[in-house]
């Protein structure tokens, strides 16, 4: 039997990448990451679980050698502001850390990956056993999204893509063509809630900024999909629902339903439009 190793960050998308790796004939090993992952992958079927704190590059490389992997896959959130403030590099981590030109999730994870090549283990895109979560394209719910919802898309696209492109983040949220929240390490359902709490501050104000506020979440113009594929979940809905959001647009082909059909089935029962644009 093949072994796949896999390195999991937080949420639920590493589960999902065992469950699917198992279904596939694959023998897991699980590093997983002390800062970040759920306590449950301990007891959710792979063929041995190792755990690592953020910066021990060194011993994962050892472990998967150790155990026979040769292809990875990773997947799961780590928090960006952690892999740059609470990181404890070790010397080959701290290596790579001084090599950057800049200090993105991407040049970092890039880095790590071709180390990892280096070393005989492949890292493959994190979708590749995922693909019909994959989100389709065109309206996914009930409600379309109005025409003043589709201006508001279309320049949210406008203002994600600038910011994708330099890597800053990969979700903005509208309001009536005004920009009102950009993703930056915090993650998305940060932005959205940091979003609600300006439109409510603003709530005695003589405003002209209608209060539906619009969620644009897009890859990156490169898109890497072996690390940092863009998800929601049904805590996404959940999010959007409390900061008084209206739609979500996606980029189609690019992005991850963690939770499958319950979160166009949460988006539709809370009267949120969810559309997706692309291949």
């Amino acid at each position: 039997m093949e072994r796949l190793g896999l390195i999991a960050g937080n949420g639920k998308f590493p589960f999902l990448i065992l469950d699917a790796a198992r279904a596939q004939g694959f023998e897991v090993i699980v590093a997983a990451i002390k800062e970040e992952t759920f306590p449950e992958i301990e007891s959710h079927g792979a063929a041995a679980v190792h755990w690592f704190s953020l910066g021990e590059l060194s011993k994962l490389i050892e472990t998967f050698q150790s155990a026979g992997v040769r292809r990875a896959i990773m997947a799961g959130q780590v928090r960006h502001k952690q892999i740059f403030s609470s990181i404890r590099p070790d010397w080959r981590l701290a290596k790579i850390l001084f090599s950057l030109t800049t200090r993105s999730t991407d040049s970092l994870l890039g880095a790590v990956a071709t180390v990892l090549a280096e070393e005989g283990i492949a890292l493959e895109s994190s979708t590749s056993l995922l693909e019909p979560l994959l989100v389709k394209s065109g309206v996914l719910t009930k409600r379309e999204p109005t025409e003043q919802e589709r201006k508001n898309i279309e320049y949210g696209r406008g203002v994600a893509r600038r910011l994708a492109q330099d890597d800053i983040g990969q979700t903005v949220v509208i309001a009536e063509a005004a920009c009102v929240a950009v993703e930056a390490m915090e993650g998305t359902d940060a932005t959205i809630e940091r979003a609600g709490q300006i439109m409510r501050s603003m709530q005695g104000d003589a405003s002209t900024l209608s209060r539906a506020l619009i969620v644009v979440k897009i890859a990156k113009p490169n898109q890497d999909m072996r690390f940092d594929v863009p998800v929601v979940g049904v805590k996404t809905i959940e999010v959007m629902i409390a900061a008084g959001a209206s739609c979500l647009a996606l980029d189609a082909g690019r992005c991850l339903l963690l939770d499958g059909e319950k979160v166009i089935d949460a988006a539709n029962a809370a009267g949120i439009a969810m559309v997706a644009e692309g291949k």
